[in-house]
């Protein structure tokens, strides 16, 4: 009997060491914001930029999450959020700060303070960030790439580029920084060496903005193009192309453009799978990655009031309607029934859409 009892103690302590041991063990949650989806609003004379979270399930939200774990403001204007593994970075262009967060928490671990200057788009590689800054905006010369060293987050250094660089993504070694000039207007996306710091400039149509990579990794750059502009005399300039532009990360040379119609004007544009998405006023579209030609049926009217921003994740478009008196909307529609499915309160100004 007590042989017995001694072998069923040696199989159930064979059982805990195995499976405490086993790979698929359920992991531990890593905060109460993993899982789910992160929306920025930039904040305005009605209150302060904040961060709303929303579960994947669209069971739970909750409002202005940092000021509830931090108890205080980021303050406006909040324009975007860059990850990495477990951070988040809150980028507050007109407090010239960036806050650092547990990117499950929202936690404060620091700040970065010094050598900003309107900061705007953050993207973190191999370690490192780099931050677009416009600068001075009465000066078109002073913009930069502020590099972060970010385990003391400090600058460390400063890439001088061209007006207005705004957004930035990183790819094999390099840099790429679409410039819509500031408060002006340009026509550039820079391309950084990150191991040299060597800008080279491609010019494509005015006012680029969005920067992805797509499944050829070629760069593709949604180009605004000018739709309000005057001459001197106040004579009404010609509006310039709007295009879907593709790059080619090998030449830096365009190797294929979907053009806009005369009165089409995107002001966004995302990319999920094969797919493009954009809009044209409320109503969005999408195009696959390899057509030549772009779409001539909307695919769903958001009908929005002031439409802000738009992602696409997991078979859902998801938009904003934003506001900057009272709460925005953050509207999530279903790709396959093409009709919203949810409706959810969001930040001030919302405008950024991330999936945590």
């Amino acid at each position: 009997m007590k042989i017995s009892k001694f072998l069923l103690n040696i199989f159930l302590l064979s059982v805990l060491f195995v499976s405490c041991d086993n790979d698929d063990e359920p992991q531990l949650p890593k905060g109460d914001y993993e899982n789910g989806v992160l929306v920025s609003g930039e904040g305005s004379g009605a209150g302060s930029g904040s961060v709303y979270f929303y579960s994947n399930d669209f069971l739970t939200t909750e409002s202005q999450i940092f000021k509830k774990v931090n108890s205080n403001d980021l303050g406006t204007y909040l324009q975007s959020l860059a990850f990495d593994d477990t951070r988040a970075f809150i980028v507050v262009d007109n407090q010239n700060t960036i806050t650092v967060t547990d990117r499950y928490t929202f936690d404060k671990l620091g700040a970065i303070t010094t050598d900003l200057e309107l900061p705007r788009y953050m993207v973190i590689y191999n370690g490192v960030g780099y931050v677009t800054n416009w600068g001075s905006t009465s000066d078109d010369s002073d913009d930069f790439i502020a590099v972060v060293d970010l385990n003391t987050y400090e600058v460390i250094n400063k890439i001088t580029v061209g007006n207005g660089p705004e957004r930035i993504i990183a790819e094999n070694g390099k840099l790429y920084v679409s410039h819509k000039g500031a408060w002006s207007t340009n026509n550039i996306v820079s391309v950084i060496t990150i191991a040299t710091n060597a800008v080279t400039e491609i010019t494509v149509n005015d006012n680029p903005d969005e920067l992805f990579i797509d499944n050829a990794g070629n760069l593709v750059v949604l180009c605004e193009g000018l739709t309000l502009s005057y001459n001197a005399d106040w004579t009404p300039k010609e509006k310039t192309p709007v295009s879907i532009t593709k790059i080619n990360t090998n030449s830096n040379e365009i190797s294929a453009e979907l053009t806009f119609g005369d009165g089409q004007y995107p002001s966004y544009l995302t990319f999920d799978g094969n797919e493009y998405y954009y809009n044209l006023g409320s109503k969005i579209y999408s195009v696959n990655d390899s057509s030549t030609t772009l779409s001539v049926s909307e695919l769903i009217d958001t009908e929005a009031g002031n439409l802000y921003g738009i992602a696409v994740n997991d078979g859902n478009l998801y938009t904003l309607d934003a506001s900057y008196t009272a709460e925005s909307n953050l509207n999530i529609y279903s790709l396959t029934s093409k009709t919203m499915i949810h409706t959810f309160k969001a930040p001030i100004g919302a405008s950024k859409i991330y999936f945590n």
